[in-house]
């Protein structure tokens, strides 16, 4: 950013960097906060969709139009007539959540303000792609929403200021994005004052403690009952809607939709579906995973008491890891 970090003489000129419906709350946090003036949205480009690919905008594009704000939507944010572009509106403050693309330099060092970033874990953990996915994956206790001053690095920027609140360990990646994007939000107007006042002081990160996310891709979804039965349930909550999880069987892919961990029993060995009363488990490496929601391939999604009906010689089978 800038050195002039002098405060602006009214609600300072705002540039809102956003793609996905994280960020929508945080969008309309700026809407009605005094301390800004929205003057532009920056948003990735409409994309195909649909069985006829036609092109659909993402959540932010689609709010910006509604509230009449000014769009752009740049393929490469990075290109001279991109920068270019924003330097038009001239902004003296940015707002970033879930955008989908690097920020360059040249266009961080437009605002004098800076350009501050909404992130949805406790950085230095869990910088990337998938925090979310990631907090729920690993079984961290609680969750957090950091707010940073952007700098070139991948979510290394200054902390201004975070928030975090336990987890009870049934938190769906649906559920805790929508938590994190509330919080965010209003940490966001919570801060702006003080950020553009400058009695706030970004404090660098830590040094420990540094995990890194990656985008997640469908092979990720697969479920190793090699691992233990708890490590598989959070993945189920984790991998919820995208990119799913899943088990290879004879009767074909069955993609489980929700799960839970109950004790093993004596003999078990990894990687069987095995009788759970009239329901259905997974054998692992320690304990059970109980299928609640399943769903084979080219099916509905259905409770394990109702596949078992309709695929009786699924008991019994094992689990292919390939």
């Amino acid at each position: 950013m800038t050195a002039d970090r002098s405060a602006p003489a009214g609600p300072a000129a705002t540039v809102f960097f956003g793609s996905g419906a994280f960020a929508l709350p945080i969008l309309d946090a700026l809407v009605g906060a005094p301390e800004v003036r929205l003057v532009g949205v920056v948003s990735a480009p409409d994309r195909a969709a649909g069985r006829h690919a036609e092109p659909t905008s993402v959540p932010v594009a689609r709010r910006a139009l509604e509230l009449g704000l000014p769009l752009l939507q740049p393929p490469r944010l990075r290109a001279p007539d991109s920068v270019a572009a924003i330097e038009t509106l001239q902004p003296e403050l940015g707002v970033l959540a879930d955008y989908g693309q690097i920020v360059p330099r040249a266009v961080l060092e437009i605002p004098p303000h800076g350009i501050l970033n909404v992130h949805p874990s406790a950085l230095p953990r869990h910088r990337g792609a998938t925090p979310i996915a990631a907090t729920i994956a690993a079984g961290d206790p609680e969750a957090a929403v950091s707010l940073i001053a952007m700098d070139e690095g991948l979510d290394t920027g200054p902390i201004v200021a975070q928030e975090r609140w336990p987890l009870d360990g049934t938190e769906t990646a649906k559920a805790l994005e929508a938590a994190a994007a509330r919080r965010g939000a209003a940490l966001v107007r919570r801060t702006l004052a003080g950020w553009l006042a400058g009695t706030l002081v970004a404090v660098p990160q830590p040094a420990s403690g540094v995990t890194l996310t990656r985008p997640l891709r469908r092979d990720h979804g697969r479920l190793d009952p090699e691992r233990s039965a708890a490590e598989l349930a959070r993945q189920v909550r984790a991998y919820a809607p995208w990119p799913g999880t899943f088990l290879e069987t004879e009767h074909g892919r069955l993609i489980v939709h929700e799960a839970e961990v109950v004790p093993s029993v004596i003999h078990d060995q990894p990687g069987r579906l095995v009788a759970d009363g009239d329901g259905l488990a997974l054998t692992t490496a320690d304990g059970r995973l109980r299928l609640r929601r399943v769903q084979l391939a080219g099916r509905r999604a259905m409770d394990a008491v109702s596949l078992r009906r309709g695929a009786p010689g699924i008991i019994g089978r094992t689990v292919g890891l390939r």
